[in-house]
């Protein structure tokens, strides 16, 4: 098989978006304008960072007519190795290929892992196989990417989709950009069925099964596709000295296309710098990249929250709980509490409130709760007193109340 070249489908996508669309560019920049806010709001407040855990399920689209593993039906372990590297490359993790020194180089405190939890709520372990006649999928193509999806898909709002399979025109990945379902009125091209990363199985994984040699042979085509599920360009800003929004990514002129780690230098700005190769959303070979910046790290965790859909795949990252037919109220432990912790099930994202009352009708708590999946609610200690309460808890119109005991 001839040696593929990093090829990006969203330089492509977005080159033909610019042209067919002409509402394209205004809210482009309408999500830029809001996504500058929000990483601003999140500085000027001190938003301390936590580890933010992203649930993957993987659909491996075969055309291996008996299921034997083998060719584009990728081993578990190749899968395993790409969740490794994705948590070495988005943890800067010492000790591993995606530890850098470099000063702005940044730990994102963003973490993968397989899904334990399938859409029906029943153990899973995060992978699917689906046969498909088909030779190759183009994913520049729209119809294609959704046929991959129809093939195989876990609802978007929860999961980080990967679809792995044989791609064609000489593209290896694709990932979804978050701005076109982020801001009030710009979610009219926003499909979610098509909402992940798609990645030719032969860049899948670290140098096992289908992808053991070659300049691509790192996992980092995953580790590059995901930034832009996160809201990240290329470096290069898709045209000569273009912008990715991000101040310290030095200005390129272009990107590293070859197969080489040497130093790239631009122009831009009238003094000659060095581009910053090393960085994952280049062009560069696998081996080259290490770095996420300080500023990649902020615009990621910002568009993670701005973002409707990732700010619930978070959501429900947290909990895994399984949805249910009806609004339900379990209690962890059984009575007394000494733990004030209880499961909220509801059957899909939902707001809902949860008030308690003292055995005098007296509200000792009362909380609003906003587009939410099933949950654990852990009431704030020192918040109510050792006693006898009762719980109500309120959703689409459904009441359910319980008698709490705490001591």
């Amino acid at each position: 098989m001839a040696q593929k070249f990093r090829s990006c489908a969203n330089e492509f996508c977005d080159s033909v978006s610019k042209i067919s669309d002409a509402q394209y560019l205004i809210r482009k920049m309408r999500y830029e304008q809001a996504l500058e806010n929000e990483v601003n709001l999140r500085k000027n407040f001190r938003v301390a960072a936590e580890v933010i855990r992203i649930p993957v399920v993987v659909h491996v689209i075969h055309n291996q007519i008996n299921g034997q593993i083998a060719g584009s039906n990728i081993p578990d372990e190749q899968i395993y190795s790409q969740i490794k590297v994705l948590n070495e490359d988005y943890r800067k993790k010492v000790g591993t290929l995606g530890f850098n020194t470099n000063p702005v180089g940044a730990d994102t405190e963003i973490e993968f892992f397989l899904a334990s939890i399938d859409p029906s709520g029943n153990p899973t372990s995060g992978i699917k196989r689906v046969y498909s006649p088909r030779a190759s999928f183009n994913i520049v193509n729209d119809n294609d990417r959704l046929a991959m999806s129809n093939l195989s898909y876990w609802d978007s709002n929860k999961y980080l989709n990967m679809w792995v399979a044989p791609l064609s025109s000489g593209y290896i990945g694709y990932g979804e950009f978050p701005y076109s379902e982020s801001v009030e009125g710009l979610d009219i091209d926003s499909d979610e069925r098509t909402d992940g990363v798609f990645i030719d199985y032969t860049t899948f994984g670290r140098k096992s099964g289908t992808n053991q040699s070659g300049i691509y042979s790192f996992g980092r085509t995953v580790t590059h596709e995901v930034g832009h599920w996160m809201g990240l360009y290329h470096t290069w800003g898709d045209e000569r000295c273009g912008t990715d929004y991000v101040s310290d990514t030095p200005v390129a002129t272009t990107s590293n296309s070859s197969a080489f780690c040497r130093d790239v230098f631009s122009n831009c700005t009238g003094t000659r710098t060095r581009n910053m190769i090393e960085n994952y959303m280049d062009y560069s070979p696998d081996s080259c990249m290490n770095i996420f910046t300080e500023g990649q790290k902020q615009r990621m965790r910002a568009a993670l929250d701005l973002s409707k859909r990732r700010k619930r795949v978070l959501n429900y990252a947290k909990f895994q709980l399984p949805p249910s037919t009806s609004l339900q109220v379990n209690f962890e432990n059984p009575l007394p509490l000494t733990n004030p912790q209880f499961q909220i099930l509801l059957p899909d994202f939902q707001d809902f409130t949860i008030v308690i009352r003292d055995i005098f009708g007296r509200i000792v708590y009362n909380q609003s709760y906003v587009d939410l999946p099933s949950t654990v609610i852990t009431l704030p200690k020192g918040n109510i007193i050792p006693g006898v309460y009762i719980l109500s808890v309120t959703s689409n119109q459904q009441l359910i109340q319980k008698k709490l005991v705490f001591y």
